[in-house]
């Protein structure tokens, strides 16, 4: 038995060497990939590489550009493994690409109708000679052979599986996607879902499914139902989904695989500005759940906000990480807030590391609403973002300063949980603030890094318009009324400085067949419309086209008329997705309107805090750097460095994580709403950034480009 023994040992030997010899074919070293969203599955954006650092980082010059070819919002943190980089268009169509270069190895085209919701990335799982890239293309999630591209047929039924299968039957017509990648456990993908935030959403349960067949693992009920812990915190039929839903992870999650605990924030109750129908704290909305990932059993949890009406949920995965508290190693949960605020948790038994208080929050005027007296702050760190706006807060270089006081003194603005009231609230910072869903990097010293945003939002919340108001309108106005003018306005003129784009001159600019796939499967952040039957699309695009017989240049503003009937949404309405601004579109509160903090979790206190982002031409005017709002997270190395884009500028930055000092910034080919991935291929490091999108009315782009040291320097 030992010569047969012996030949196989030397065989295996010889393999490996020539393995190890062969070009193209050496296994990645550890640190040289980014085979994950946002860096591993601790969600830390961080990467071991140290050949770019402070010293040589203005040297960095464009080493490729790839086309995507399809312009439009590109959020996607690209993966890289094995020479090959994986990313998403617009249209959420997968690609990959050799990483050296940019040239494109392979890409699936979209089925179905051509605009779907933007994606931020995609998973790569591997079994032997099995591998597979998992994504998500409307109600559906996707497997193909991570070399070709192909279906893998026997996943689901032929390549995919339907994102609603644990979700129920009042999910059958309700919008169901899904924005952020899952996340790995062994055989398993736990899956994120984007929902509607009004009364017709569905339920967030998260759902994990077999990566091998497609089907579902197990189910966790985000809105409890009989029996089940945290029951009594609804009504008694809020688990039908009847009149409330949502609860559901958006923003993403992380993994500790060694202890198979699965971190999930999860979003507010929908609808999410009026809560009369669901009094109570509503668990397990606005919290941080730790689960089995085997089995989906709650472990613990912690809520961040009680019975949510501001639309405040985490906006981003939280962070694993290891900190020194008290002279001993602690493994963390780190979990940042659109109020800017950090909350560290121990990952096993969910203590806090810093403590928490309850502290009272302004009650609501609202008729039915019963806003929860507290609500919990962690006493470190202190907030990245303020906490208050008053009057001398309203912004110096406002040239109708008095106007802007005029409404100020008419609104409510008691802090960052001031509920929504008919006068007017102003939400600081503001629904897109501080932190937002690019999240958080964390590097070995304990330092965590997050780029905030102050912008403050000016909303109402007023009794909706009653369908039987609306008698007398053609059909397609009638629609609009109901399910447009929150966003983009009565006269259709939309809010550009808000995101929403206007439809005034919708004909001139987009196909009819465009728009009514744009209304039936959303595009961005709008939602889908799969509620309308097909005559009400149609009748609906007709009255965008202004081709609609009966049709008046006036449809009702939300608000007017008397109290809702069983009908309607619901009996309450915000006035729209608008912001503060002065008569020049600049954030009304003083600058900073964007920041750059460093904390140092070891201690709760901060190492570092700058402005960040800007206006050009007020840089030009000689006004110091303002901030401005960045969405998509930076990526921190081992040599020192953090990169970071995001802004409206179209600048890709990089600073020195120790002191925040800018050493390098450039100009991209679009404004950059993602984060970067750094990586490795034969010794030479890269960093790439996906360039692309609308938002803040910025110039679409379609490209994704990659970065390197000239040759001599990479040596």
């Amino acid at each position: 038995m030992k010569r047969p023994l012996l030949i196989i040992g030397f065989l295996l030997l010889v393999g490996a060497l020539l393995w190890a010899i062969l070009p193209g074919k050496k296994p990645a070293a550890a640190g040289q990939d980014w085979r994950e969203y946002l860096g591993g599955p601790g969600r830390d954006h961080y990467s071991s590489l140290q050949q770019i650092t402070p010293e040589n980082v203005a040297q960095l010059e464009v080493a490729w550009e790839y086309h995507t070819r399809d312009s439009g919002q590109i959020q996607c943190n690209p993966i890289i493994l094995d020479g090959v980089l994986y990313g998403m268009t617009a249209t959420t169509q997968p690609f990959a690409l050799e990483a050296a270069t940019g040239k494109e190895l392979w890409r699936k085209k979209t089925e179905g109708a051509d605009v779907f919701s933007t994606s931020r990335g995609l998973v790569y799982w591997e079994s032997g000679n099995d591998k597979r890239i998992l994504y998500t293309n409307g109600p559906w999630l996707y497997a193909v052979d991570a070399r070709t591209g192909k279906p893998v047929t026997g996943f689901g039924e032929n390549g995919r599986t339907s994102l609603k299968a644990g979700l129920g039957p009042t999910a059958k017509d309700k919008m169901v996607i899904s924005n952020t990648p899952g996340t790995v456990y062994e055989d398993l993908i736990i899956m994120p879902l984007r929902v509607s935030e009004g009364n017709d959403a569905a339920l967030g349960y998260i759902q994990a499914f077999n990566i091998r067949t497609g089907k579902l693992a197990w189910v966790f009920h985000t809105i409890p139902q009989p029996g089940e812990y945290g029951y009594d915190t609804w009504p008694k039929e809020a688990y039908t989904n009847t009149e409330v839903g949502a609860a559901n992870n958006w923003a993403g999650m992380a993994i500790d695989r060694e202890r198979a605990i699965v971190f999930v924030p999860t979003g507010s109750p929908a609808f999410d500005f009026y809560g009369g129908n669901r009094l109570g704290s509503n668990l397990f909305a606005n919290c941080l759940l730790a689960l089995d990932a085997r089995t989906g059993k709650r472990l613990w949890h912690f809520q961040f906000v009680h019975h949510d009406i501001l639309d405040r949920d985490p906006p981003a995965p939280p962070v694993l990480m290891t900190v020194t508290h008290e002279g001993k190693k602690k493994d963390v949960v780190v979990q940042v807030t659109k109020q800017g605020l950090t909350f560290v948790f121990d990952r096993e038994s969910g203590e806090p590391v810093f403590p928490v208080k309850e502290s009272p929050v302004p009650a609501s005027d609202v008729p039915g609403e019963q806003a929860w007296p507290t609500q919990p702050f962690p006493t470190k760190p202190a907030p990245f973002a303020r906490q208050t706006f008053r009057e001398e807060d309203i912004s110096p270089l406002a040239e109708n300063r008095q106007e802007l006081l005029a409404t100020f003194r008419k609104s409510s603005s008691e802090g960052a949980f001031t509920p929504l009231s008919s006068t007017g609230t102003i939400i600081f910072p503001g629904l897109d603030g501080g932190a937002e869903w690019g999240g958080a990097a964390a590097d070995p010293e304990g330092i965590l890094y997050v780029n905030s945003t102050e912008m403050p939002w000016h909303i109402s919340l007023n009794t909706a318009v009653p369908e039987d108001a609306l008698t007398g309108l053609p059909p397609g106005q009638r629609l609009y009324a109901l399910n447009c003018t929150q966003c983009h306005g009565a006269e259709r003129k939309g809010n550009p400085a808000s995101g929403y784009p206007s439809l005034v001159s919708l004909k001139s600019s987009l196909k009819r067949e465009h728009v009514a796939s744009i209304i039936s499967n959303g595009k961005g952040m709008m939602p889908a419309f799969s509620k309308l039957s097909g005559d009400e699309k149609k009748a609906l695009v007709a009255f965008l086209f202004g081709e609609e017989k009966g049709q008046s240049d006036a449809p009702k503003e939300p608000g007017q008329g008397k109290a809702a009937g069983k009908k309607d949404k619901g009996p309450y309405q915000i006035s729209g997705y608008t912001k503060f601004l002065d008569a020049k579109g600049y954030p009304a509160v003083s600058p900073p309107w964007g920041t750059l903090n460093a904390i140092n979790l070891n201690t709760g206190e901060y190492v570092w805090k700058i402005p960040y982002g800007e206006y050009p031409e007020l840089t030009a005017k000689g006004i110091p750097q303002t901030g401005a709002e960045s969405y998509g997270g930076p990526v921190v190395t081992a040599s020192g460095l953090l990169f970071i884009a995001g802004t409206k500028d179209g600048k890709l930055r990089a600073y020195d994580k120790k002191n925040g000092k800018l050493l390098w910034e450039t100009i991209l080919p679009a404004a950059a709403f993602a984060t970067p991935s750094t990586y490795e291929v034969n010794g030479k490091q890269y960093l790439v950034i996906a360039c692309g999108g609308t938002k803040l009315g910025a110039k679409g782009g379609d490209s994704y480009v990659a970065f390197a040291l000239p040759e001599q320097e990479a040596k």
